[in-house]
């Protein structure tokens, strides 16, 4: 299991290292610091413990995990000196980031604040969040954590922390279905779309499911396939004239859709695509009734392995697909514009340091072995010097750091229970291998209302034209639409941002 972990670190790196040009700005403006406090301020462990406030989407008071996960953090950071509580602030039921955003307006801010959209308005309208810039400097662990995109990210948004690999999907496939393929081996050799159109077709007359291709209500889980290959390598595409157009305006796109809708045509995309959702579309998977889905690199793409495996045998196993080849190559653009959730902490806090110190300690190894495997003797314990994962890991999982960039066991984990599966493994190294950055950019509070308007018309177009209800001939009215819509402005401020 050393190997495969240190295989996922690599592949980490290769991020790091291959990913590091390109890319846009964000147009947002950050608030000055109130201060650049010492990250790792220590307290007195023998006084009175300072008390924190979080609030966070799975930390739930009442949960037995949160309860221990609580009590070996506070215990943790207590044996180096830093003596807290923490107190978990309950968010009422539903959606969490607008539950969230109603006890944040009432006057209850917490110290530490688990954001999981909805953050750009007391970040920049309402600068109730600090930089977190300083304290990130003067880190340690949190620093050696973070990689290239996170990197990016913070210098453009520095109000959000959240150490994980890019919440970027990849496509699977049952590898015992790939393998009664003839096509399969053609297409890894050169995975065009039309290599991938002739496989699709194998692949449903071979394994005998309804369709190929299921997602969940939207075409981005298809794009991560074959967006690129279309010529779509950024949300906005520079002409020969030097100016950003929109890149789903463009004949990349036009292209792409009309692609889309021969699979549909032809029954190799799920019929029902556009009601679909997370669940359902995984149960078409583990049924047999789809035979790709996509899920995001590593964590999620274990979970769909030892569930496929669970259901259907070792020989389900689920393997990662390449994307698409054609006028470039690569999975969906990574956003790089600002984290799209995280922790953040209050201005209004009274104990900035040792708010930060929390994430600082579970940066560090012991609060990642902690966070990424649970108590020893409950979620894991040492066999024979290895770490032998128990059947109650399988309901932990990590609160505070996904990212495997500094994650250093002084053991190795026993191969009978390997922290990533071979499959898991092998889409994060396949990701960062072939990601690239985007240009997207924080869209500012006065232009949200025109581009949700014009991502609607966008939306309803390509389901029309996928499902048939639109043709080609109709594109150059939807870009008409798009542009009356609120993507005019769009466009402009595009012009005026992306560096």
């Amino acid at each position: 299991m050393k190997k495969a972990l240190l295989m996922v670190v690599s592949a980490l790196m290769v991020v790091t290292t291959a990913c590091s040009s390109g890319g846009g700005k964000s147009s947002s403006n950050t608030a000055a610091p109130t201060s650049a406090p010492a990250a790792t301020s220590a307290g007195d462990a023998s006084k009175e413990p300072v008390t924190l406030s979080i609030v966070a989407k799975d930390l739930m008071g009442d949960d037995p995990g949160v309860q221990k996960l609580v009590k070996g953090i506070e215990e943790g950071m207590k044996a180096e000196g830093k003596n807290i509580k923490l107190k978990i602030v309950p968010v009422q039921s539903g959606t969490y980031s607008e539950k969230l955003g109603l006890l944040l307006q009432s006057g209850n801010i917490p110290d530490l604040i688990y954001f999981q959209g909805g953050d750009y308005q007391f970040a920049v309208t309402q600068k109730i969040l600090e930089d977190l810039t300083p304290f990130i400097d003067k880190s340690t662990n949190v620093k050696a954590s973070m990689n290239v995109y996170n990197q990016e990210r913070m210098k453009n948004y520095p109000y959000l922390l959240w150490l994980s690999p890019p919440n970027s999907a990849v496509p699977v496939v049952r590898q015992d279905w790939f393998d009664k393929t003839a096509s399969g081996k053609d297409l890894l050799a050169n995975p065009t779309s039309d290599n991938y159109y002739t496989f699709f077709k194998d692949l449903k007359e071979k394994s005998g499911a309804k369709y190929v291709y299921t997602v969940a209500g939207t075409l981005d889980e298809l794009d991560v396939m074959f967006g690129q290959s279309f010529g779509l390598t950024s949300t906005w595409i520079k002409g020969d004239d030097g100016k950003f157009t929109y890149g789903k305006t463009t004949q990349f796109e036009k292209d792409k859709l009309l692609f889309y809708a021969k699979l549909y045509k032809d029954g190799l995309l799920d019929p029902e695509f556009l009601t679909k959702k997370w669940d359902t579309k995984e149960k078409a998977f583990y049924d047999g009734q789809a035979a790709i889905m996509a899920g995001t690199q590593g964590k999620v793409i274990d979970i769909y392995n030892n569930k496929s495996i669970s259901q259907n045998g070792a020989a389900a196993k689920v393997m990662t697909l390449p994307p698409a080849k054609g006028k470039a190559q690569g999975y969906t653009p990574v956003d790089i514009s600002k984290e799209s959730r995280g922790f953040a902490i209050a201005k209004t806090s009274k104990n900035k340091e040792m708010a930060f110190a929390v994430l600082e300690y579970m940066a560090g190894q012991k609060g990642q072995m902690l966070d990424k495997l649970g108590v020893e003797g409950d979620e894991y314990q040492i066999v024979n010097n290895k770490i032998k994962l128990t059947d109650k890991f399988a309901a932990w999982f990590p609160h505070f750091v996904e990212s495997t960039v500094n994650f250093k066991p002084d053991k190795e984990f026993d191969p009978a229970t390997p922290y990533f599966s071979e499959p898991a493994s092998k889409s994060l190294q396949m990701f960062a291998s072939m990601s690239t950055k985007d240009n997207s950019f924080v869209i500012p509070a006065e232009l949200a209302a025109k581009w949700d308007a014009a991502s609607a018309k966008y939306k309803e177009f390509a389901a029309d034209l996928v499902t048939g209800k639109k043709s080609a001939a109709d594109f150059d009215k939807f870009v008409q639409e798009w542009n009356a819509a609120g993507g005019k402005e769009m466009t402009e401020y595009a012009n005026k941002t992306i560096k």
